[in-house]
Protein backbone atom coordinates (compact mmCIF):
# COMPACT_ATOMS: atom_id res chain seq x y z
CA UNK A 1 0.00 0.00 0.00
CA UNK A 2 3.28 2.35 0.70
CA UNK A 3 4.38 1.51 -2.43
CA UNK A 4 1.44 2.76 -4.37
CA UNK A 5 0.90 5.80 -2.11
CA UNK A 6 4.65 6.48 -3.33
CA UNK A 7 4.35 5.72 -6.86
CA UNK A 8 0.53 7.93 -7.16
CA UNK A 9 3.08 10.74 -5.47
CA UNK A 10 5.84 10.50 -7.92
CA UNK A 11 3.55 9.85 -10.74
CA UNK A 12 2.15 13.29 -9.75
CA UNK A 13 5.10 15.08 -9.18
CA UNK A 14 6.77 14.37 -12.60
CA UNK A 15 3.18 14.93 -14.52
CA UNK A 16 3.67 18.54 -13.22
CA UNK A 17 6.89 19.74 -14.37
CA UNK A 18 5.69 19.70 -18.06
CA UNK A 19 2.89 22.09 -17.37
CA UNK A 20 5.14 24.30 -14.96
CA UNK A 21 7.98 24.26 -17.98
CA UNK A 22 5.08 25.73 -20.76
CA UNK A 23 3.96 28.01 -17.95
CA UNK A 24 7.29 29.52 -17.44
CA UNK A 25 8.37 29.84 -20.36
CA UNK A 26 5.26 31.81 -21.49
CA UNK A 27 5.30 33.96 -18.53
CA UNK A 28 8.77 35.16 -19.80
CA UNK A 29 7.72 35.77 -23.62
CA UNK A 30 10.16 32.87 -24.73
CA UNK A 31 9.22 30.95 -28.15
CA UNK A 32 10.03 27.01 -28.16
CA UNK A 33 13.08 28.11 -30.76
CA UNK A 34 14.21 30.65 -28.46
CA UNK A 35 14.50 28.36 -25.30
CA UNK A 36 15.98 25.85 -27.67
CA UNK A 37 18.81 28.43 -28.57
CA UNK A 38 19.40 29.09 -25.15
CA UNK A 39 19.71 25.55 -23.58
CA UNK A 40 20.99 23.27 -26.67
CA UNK A 41 17.85 21.41 -26.16
CA UNK A 42 16.25 20.46 -29.52
CA UNK A 43 12.22 22.15 -29.84
CA UNK A 44 11.00 19.02 -30.07
CA UNK A 45 12.16 17.34 -27.00
CA UNK A 46 11.56 20.73 -25.48
CA UNK A 47 7.77 20.44 -26.69
CA UNK A 48 7.94 17.03 -25.74
CA UNK A 49 8.52 17.39 -22.33
CA UNK A 50 5.95 20.33 -21.95
CA UNK A 51 3.49 18.27 -23.14
CA UNK A 52 4.02 15.56 -20.81
CA UNK A 53 4.60 13.12 -23.78
CA UNK A 54 8.49 12.72 -22.39
CA UNK A 55 9.55 12.41 -18.96
CA UNK A 56 12.08 15.08 -17.55
CA UNK A 57 15.54 13.98 -16.83
CA UNK A 58 18.42 15.85 -14.37
CA UNK A 59 20.02 16.65 -18.09
CA UNK A 60 16.91 18.54 -19.03
CA UNK A 61 16.14 20.10 -15.91
CA UNK A 62 18.83 21.33 -15.02
CA UNK A 63 19.17 23.71 -18.52
CA UNK A 64 15.77 24.51 -18.44
CA UNK A 65 16.38 26.07 -14.53
CA UNK A 66 19.13 28.26 -15.33
CA UNK A 67 17.81 29.47 -18.45
CA UNK A 68 14.38 30.11 -16.50
CA UNK A 69 16.99 31.40 -13.67
CA UNK A 70 15.10 29.27 -11.31
CA UNK A 71 16.04 26.97 -8.43
CA UNK A 72 15.25 23.53 -9.30
CA UNK A 73 13.72 22.65 -6.75
CA UNK A 74 11.19 25.03 -8.34
CA UNK A 75 10.43 23.03 -11.13
CA UNK A 76 10.49 19.51 -9.43
CA UNK A 77 8.48 20.27 -6.47
CA UNK A 78 6.96 23.41 -6.30
CA UNK A 79 3.61 24.61 -4.41
CA UNK A 80 0.23 23.77 -6.12
CA UNK A 81 -1.55 26.29 -8.25
CA UNK A 82 -2.79 29.16 -6.48
CA UNK A 83 -0.73 28.41 -3.08
CA UNK A 84 0.15 31.49 -1.50
CA UNK A 85 2.39 30.56 0.80
CA UNK A 86 5.97 31.57 0.50
CA UNK A 87 7.49 28.05 2.49
CA UNK A 88 10.99 29.53 4.09
CA UNK A 89 13.86 27.89 5.50
CA UNK A 90 15.69 29.81 8.06
CA UNK A 91 19.81 29.24 8.38
CA UNK A 92 21.12 29.30 11.88
CA UNK A 93 24.37 31.23 10.80
CA UNK A 94 25.78 30.44 14.19
CA UNK A 95 26.24 32.89 17.69
CA UNK A 96 22.50 33.78 17.52
CA UNK A 97 22.29 35.23 13.51
CA UNK A 98 20.06 34.03 11.61
CA UNK A 99 19.80 34.15 7.67
CA UNK A 100 16.36 33.87 5.85
CA UNK A 101 16.53 33.35 1.64
CA UNK A 102 13.57 34.81 0.06
CA UNK A 103 14.52 34.51 -3.20
CA UNK A 104 15.58 31.35 -5.48
CA UNK A 105 17.06 33.02 -8.81
CA UNK A 106 20.62 31.88 -9.50
CA UNK A 107 22.42 34.58 -11.16
CA UNK A 108 20.07 37.06 -10.07
CA UNK A 109 19.67 39.54 -7.18
CA UNK A 110 19.30 37.63 -4.42
CA UNK A 111 16.99 38.39 -1.41
CA UNK A 112 17.83 37.39 2.36
CA UNK A 113 16.14 38.35 5.76
CA UNK A 114 19.20 38.37 8.36
CA UNK A 115 19.25 38.91 12.13
CA UNK A 116 22.47 39.81 13.00
CA UNK A 117 24.40 39.01 16.40
CA UNK A 118 27.17 40.80 17.96
CA UNK A 119 30.26 39.71 16.36
CA UNK A 120 34.16 41.14 15.67
CA UNK A 121 34.25 43.60 12.43
CA UNK A 122 36.41 42.23 9.96
CA UNK A 123 36.42 43.97 6.41
CA UNK A 124 36.16 41.65 3.13
CA UNK A 125 35.81 42.30 -0.94
CA UNK A 126 34.11 40.44 -3.41
CA UNK A 127 32.42 41.14 -6.50
CA UNK A 128 28.95 42.52 -6.34
CA UNK A 129 26.58 44.72 -5.23
CA UNK A 130 24.69 44.83 -1.98
CA UNK A 131 21.51 46.87 -0.31
CA UNK A 132 20.63 46.63 3.12
CA UNK A 133 17.19 48.00 4.94
CA UNK A 134 16.89 47.74 8.31
CA UNK A 135 14.02 46.30 10.22
CA UNK A 136 15.06 46.68 14.07
CA UNK A 137 18.06 47.86 15.59
CA UNK A 138 21.06 49.81 15.16
CA UNK A 139 22.92 48.75 11.76
CA UNK A 140 26.84 49.26 12.00
CA UNK A 141 28.26 50.11 8.44
CA UNK A 142 31.91 49.86 7.66
CA UNK A 143 33.08 50.82 4.41
CA UNK A 144 36.76 51.55 3.67
CA UNK A 145 37.86 53.84 6.31
CA UNK A 146 34.19 55.55 6.58
CA UNK A 147 31.61 54.22 9.42
CA UNK A 148 27.83 54.78 9.37
CA UNK A 149 24.98 53.70 11.71
CA UNK A 150 21.79 52.97 10.55
CA UNK A 151 18.27 53.23 11.98
CA UNK A 152 15.07 51.06 11.55
CA UNK A 153 13.88 52.42 7.78
CA UNK A 154 17.44 53.61 6.40
CA UNK A 155 18.78 51.97 3.48
CA UNK A 156 22.28 52.15 2.42
CA UNK A 157 23.57 50.30 -1.03
CA UNK A 158 27.43 49.97 -1.83
CA UNK A 159 29.63 48.41 -4.49
CA UNK A 160 30.97 44.77 -2.59
CA UNK A 161 34.49 45.91 -3.69
CA UNK A 162 35.01 48.33 -2.03
CA UNK A 163 36.24 46.91 1.84
CA UNK A 164 33.45 46.55 3.87
CA UNK A 165 31.64 45.08 6.82
CA UNK A 166 28.42 45.24 8.42
CA UNK A 167 26.84 44.16 12.33
CA UNK A 168 24.93 45.14 15.35
CA UNK A 169 25.83 48.72 16.22
CA UNK A 170 25.69 47.88 19.71
CA UNK A 171 24.91 44.77 22.08
CA UNK A 172 21.56 44.29 20.91
CA UNK A 173 20.74 42.19 17.46
CA UNK A 174 19.95 43.82 14.41
CA UNK A 175 17.23 42.79 11.95
CA UNK A 176 17.67 43.74 7.88
CA UNK A 177 16.58 43.17 4.75
CA UNK A 178 19.69 42.41 2.65
CA UNK A 179 20.16 42.58 -1.40
CA UNK A 180 23.08 40.64 -3.18
CA UNK A 181 23.51 40.69 -6.91
CA UNK A 182 26.26 40.79 -9.39
CA UNK A 183 28.02 43.57 -10.48
CA UNK A 184 26.15 45.53 -12.86
CA UNK A 185 22.94 44.41 -11.58
CA UNK A 186 22.29 46.96 -8.81
CA UNK A 187 18.90 47.27 -7.29
CA UNK A 188 16.82 51.24 -8.91
CA UNK A 189 15.76 53.21 -5.75
CA UNK A 190 13.03 55.46 -7.18
CA UNK A 191 12.73 57.59 -3.96
CA UNK A 192 14.60 60.69 -3.88
CA UNK A 193 16.29 63.15 -6.38
CA UNK A 194 18.58 61.69 -8.99
CA UNK A 195 22.49 61.01 -7.67
CA UNK A 196 24.73 63.08 -8.54
CA UNK A 197 27.57 60.93 -8.48
CA UNK A 198 28.23 57.58 -9.68
CA UNK A 199 26.37 55.94 -7.07
CA UNK A 200 28.97 53.53 -6.45
CA UNK A 201 27.87 54.01 -2.45
CA UNK A 202 25.10 55.33 -0.94
CA UNK A 203 23.45 55.83 2.01
CA UNK A 204 19.63 57.13 2.24
CA UNK A 205 17.28 58.08 5.13
CA UNK A 206 13.83 57.54 5.53
CA UNK A 207 11.72 60.33 3.06
CA UNK A 208 15.25 60.45 0.59
CA UNK A 209 17.25 62.30 1.99
CA UNK A 210 21.17 61.17 1.59
CA UNK A 211 23.83 60.78 4.47
CA UNK A 212 27.17 61.30 2.86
Amino acid sequence: MGTEVEDAELERILNGIGPRLRKLRRDRGLTLEALAAATGISVSTLSRVESGRRRPTLDLLIPLARAHHVALDQLVAAPASGDPRVHLRPVSKGRGSVLVPLTQYPGRVQVFKQVLAHREPELVTHEGYEWLYVLAGRLRLVLGAREFTLRPGEVAEFDTTEPHWFGPADSHAVEILHLFGPRGDQPTVRTGPPAADSGQTRLREPRGRRVR
